[in-house]
């Protein structure tokens, strides 16, 4: 019997499948949807949610309409995230952990914010007073796939504006038959008579390459094929400030206090986002806010004067901001993306002084002076692409490479450093606790940097050394080291069961009691609902082969032992 099978079986006699509940499904993609609308005497109010609403409606209210300066005539799209105010443990809580579980990092769910994905439509209306139509149509969601929900929302929101509340049942109807969101599947996702087609990545893709989604001819009702769920462009983010991206990546891995000040909710969104990504693989493990307004319930906490500001990125469009966070350490200000003209000029990094509104030349306003060199070559690359008129989709590939290829050079001594934490094989006894794991060092690892270092991968000189020490003090390297450190405690937990699995336990038994048999069933059972609550990387077979142990060792006992031993746990 393989693991597979194993775990398969497990599941079946345990829990029953958590999708046959009505609106589990739409549980597992969303929180809710709603509508916000604009009240003359209340302002922005919700005026249609589906599903429970209660613990954010307040936030939502704010953040899903652009602030009255931005003057976004027409259709707008952009994202917020926010605090969750309550984390409640969902009944799918086991079974969308199994499916995170070979999520890469960055697309895990996350636990303490909701991300809202907003439709807003502007447009001139004589019949009302207020002599506009405002509205937004919103998706809740704890899932940071802003890709795949702002195409969602292009095909759901026109239709809702146009018909109504009927539109909007259906659509969370459609949502609720959808399969789970599971990792390295190709999904099939009917809504409002279109189909679409992708492909959630996982932890175990090869870096740098997307495994694109093709459409066959068996898909003839697939209506759109989406090449990402989650990736913005890079270099349309950038292209105002882009020389100085090797700075803004400093100042991203290292979770500095950063603020975009652009002029619409879109671009200040999509250039934050853009920020979180570059330091991809490494997962952002600071707050972020990509759009954020002074009602937001963190206003105060990020703007006052008393203490150094926060490792946080906002996202910001009112004028306000550009008086209340001038004591920020690094503002970027962002030009309208919309526009198209000439390249951006080469600009030297200008002195927060400089910045007194939000109307204020686009740049990187801050004292920051970089720890590396500036690498031209990239530059001159994507000026080059900008005058051969290179399309945008390879100008963004480009960034996107150079991106990870700098933060993989970066990493890689870290986690050559890390795995030599590891205890070796030889050590580990199966009738002992596993061993630990050894303590990282700083002064230990900054040795290994000598003939180990960056310099291996990358051509870029500077003071790596001080990159490296700064990096260990900030929130991202206390991210990683946590997660990384929890993947070699499952190994070393996974290498236990494997020892312990080819142990002869005939042996064992004959030379011990009846109660230190009784003892060893009940460690072994143990063993075998961790390895299955944490999914532990064991070998093909180990799973199957220690049930065998449990039921030999249960058989070699009198049989009122083995009635009472071959009762299920309770969880």
């Amino acid at each position: 019997m393989t693991d597979k099978l194993f775990f398969g079986l497990l599941k079946l006699i345990k829990e029953p499948d958590p999708l046959f509940l009505p609106w589990d499904r739409f549980s597992a993609w969303l929180h809710c949807i709603c509508v916000v609308g604009f009240d003359l005497e209340l302002g922005q109010a919700v005026e249609v949610s589906e599903r429970h609403l209660s613990d954010c409606k307040t936030s939502i209210c704010y953040l899903s309409f652009p602030d009255s300066n931005s003057g976004c005539l027409g259709d707008t799209q952009f994202c917020f995230r926010f605090r969750q105010a309550a984390v409640r443990k969902s009944s799918l809580g086991c079974f969308l952990d199994h499916c995170d579980r070979d999520a890469p990092v960055c697309l895990k769910r996350d636990q303490g914010h909701f991300y809202g994905y907003v439709y807003f439509r502007q447009v001139r209306d004589k019949s009302l007073k207020r002599g506009y139509f405002q509205k937004s149509l919103v998706l809740i969601s704890k899932l940071p796939y802003v890709t795949f929900f702002h195409s969602l929302l292009k095909l759901i929101a026109p239709e809702y504006f146009e018909k109504q509340e009927p539109c909007l049942e259906a659509a969370c109807n459609d949502i609720d038959r959808w399969p789970a969101p599971c990792p390295g599947k190709i999904l099939t996702l009917p809504i409002m008579g279109v189909v679409m087609k992708l492909r959630i990545p996982t932890c175990y893709d090869k870096l740098g390459t997307s495994q694109l989604v093709q459409s066959t001819q068996s898909d003839s009702l697939v209506s759109i094929v989406l090449p990402t769920i989650h990736e913005v462009d890079l270099f349309r983010c950038f292209y105002p400030v882009f020389f100085h991206i090797q700075m803004l990546w400093e100042l991203v891995l290292l979770g500095e206090a950063l603020v975009v000040m652009a002029p619409s909710p879109a671009e200040s969104s999509d250039t934050v986002l853009a920020l979180v990504s570059c330091i991809s693989p490494l997962r952002y493990c600071s707050d972020f806010r990509p759009y954020f307004t002074i009602h937001d319930s963190e206003f105060k906490e990020y703007t006052t004067r008393t203490q150094a500001p926060p490792s946080v990125i906002l996202g910001v469009t009112n004028p306000f901001f550009a008086k209340t966070l001038q004591h920020w350490p690094h503002i970027i200000r962002i030009g309208d993306m919309k526009q198209t003209g000439e390249m951006a000029k080469h600009m030297k990094v200008k002195k927060l002084k400089n910045l007194k509104t939000l109307d204020s030349k686009p740049g990187v306003y801050s004292a920051y002076k970089p720890f590396l060199n500036k690498d031209e070559d990239i530059i001159k690359q994507l000026q080059k692409g900008v005058h051969q008129k290179r399309p945008s989709a390879a100008q963004n590939a480009i960034l996107r490479r150079y991106f990870l290829e700098l933060t993989q050079s970066f990493i890689i001594p870290l986690e050559r450093y890390v795995a030599s934490l590891m205890p070796l094989q030889k050590s580990i006894s199966p009738w002992k606790s596993p061993p630990q794991l050894r303590l990282f060092n700083q002064e230990e690892f900054m040795k290994t940097l000598e003939k180990a270092g960056p310099q291996l991968t990358s051509r870029l000189k500077g003071d790596w050394i001080g990159l490296y020490r700064q990096f260990l003090k900030s929130p991202n390297f206390d991210g990683w080291f946590r997660n990384r450190r929890k993947e070699m405690m499952q190994k070393l937990e996974a290498l236990h069961l494997e020892a312990l699995c080819d142990e002869d336990l005939q042996l064992r038994v004959q030379q011990h009691t009846e109660v230190e048999t009784v003892d060893l069933v009940l460690k072994l059972k143990d063993k075998l609902i961790q390895a299955e609550r944490e999914q532990l990387p064991v070998r093909t077979g180990t799973l199957a082969k220690l049930q065998a142990h449990i039921e030999y060792v249960i058989l070699s006992l009198p049989e009122d032992l083995q009635g009472i031993l071959h009762k299920p746990s309770t969880p």
